[in-house]
């Protein structure tokens, strides 16, 4: 390989890759075309934390060696009740069952107007924003959540009992892009502070806390004692109800409740991957997904207008002193889309090594990259 650096790598490159990474341990070619394009999209988007730099870690290492994750997705039906659907994704690919999810949660909503779908025994997902902007596609709003390994603490405690968490919208506007909303009810989340740890960076003080209440900045040590349950990460807003920890906390409880209650799927510390005999066993995480038709509402155009209206006057207001631009969710990740379309995804050294690596142990010999 060459000197080690930060080597900007073509998207169509690093898709085939994954695409055939995932067919090489046995998901079939269709799930590993969506299994692939979520995590792409992520890189596109500039969420490096979601995108290629998960696929070692949260899939293939699940699959191959850890073996707590099913490659071929069988999706069970449990309850379906016109507007409303709950699956049993029996810890296939998280990917292939959340799209499926919306889609059906799409489908439901063309018919009532509105449309959920609560999942049980799914595996990570990816990036969340993915699945509302199907909605957006087909004009209308989307929301999910889904909940995750215990990793942060409730407000005025240190132990990790909720996951990240994340409550995700997404909304059509008449901009080229949607307002979205895509991130963790907790302060910082595992994926950065794994980007963090790849890249050889501190992470700032006051995001995570050991037992004793002390916070930590030790990008690769917090991995360890999150896994451990030695270290929790803080909700959104800190430490302390002063800077408001408890609406963080707030929403990381609402979403580990419908990700767990409507579909009577497993919560909190169940979701820490082992098993009563202290082995590695499947994270059964559970997600929920809605869909709501806004011609059920209004004329899609005139609310797509609205809400363009309502972004455009938010980045038109006074700006704080020292700063030229105010931002809309979604705009960024945008921006960055553009911005990387003819440049790629950033592949730091720690990543080209795992991408090397897993290139090798399956044999696909046919890809090199710019990297070696």
């Amino acid at each position: 390989m060459k000197e080690e650096q930060t080597v900007w790598v073509p998207f169509d490159l690093l898709e085939s890759f994954m695409v055939d990474v995932f067919r090489s341990i046995g998901v079939p070619e269709g799930e590993a075309r969506i299994c692939a394009d979520v995590l792409i999209t992520a890189d596109r988007r500039g969420i490096d934390s979601h995108g290629v730099g998960r696929l070692k870690p949260i899939y293939y290492d699940r699959i191959v060696r850890q073996r707590i994750q099913n490659p071929v997705t069988q999706i069970e039906v449990v309850r379906d009740r016109k507007a409303t659907a709950v699956l049993d994704g029996h810890h296939g690919m998280g990917m292939v069952i959340a799209k499926h999810a919306m889609e059906m949660a799409i489908e439901k909503a063309r018919t009532y107007g509105l449309g959920m779908v609560a999942v049980r025994n799914s595996t990570h997902y990816g990036f969340a924003a993915y699945y509302p902007i199907m909605a957006c596609e087909a004009d209308m709003i989307g929301v999910t959540g889904t909940n995750a390994r215990p990793s942060m603490a409730p407000t005025l405690g240190v132990e990790n009992m909720l996951g990240t968490n994340p409550l995700v919208f997404a909304m059509p506007s008449d901009e080229p892009f949607p307002f979205t909303n895509d991130y963790a009810t907790s302060i910082i989340q595992r994926g950065k502070i794994e980007q963090y740890a790849r890249e050889g960076r501190a992470c700032p003080p006051g995001l995570i806390i050991d037992r004793n209440g002390e916070t930590l900045t030790d990008s690769a040590r917090i991995l360890e004692a999150l896994t451990a349950g030695e270290a929790a990460l803080a909700p959104i807003g800190g430490l302390s109800e002063e800077t408001g920890s408890h609406k963080g906390y707030g929403f990381a409880t609402v979403v580990e409740i419908l990700s767990a209650a409507l579909q009577q799927g497993a919560f909190l510390q169940m979701l820490n991957g082992i098993d009563e005999h202290g082995a590695r066993a499947p994270y059964r995480l559970g997600h929920f997904f809605i869909a709501m038709d806004i011609a059920a509402f209004t004329e899609p155009a005139a609310f797509k207008k609205t809400t363009g209206d309502i972004l455009r006057a938010l980045r038109a207001s006074r700006k704080a002193p020292g700063n030229e631009r105010i931002y809309t969710h979604g705009e960024k990740e945008y921006l960055n889309e553009v911005e990387r379309r003819d440049r790629g995804a950033p592949v730091v050294p720690a990543l080209q090594r795992e991408i090397i690596a897993m290139r090798d142990e399956q044999q696909l010999n046919q890809y090199r990259f710019p990297f070696e």
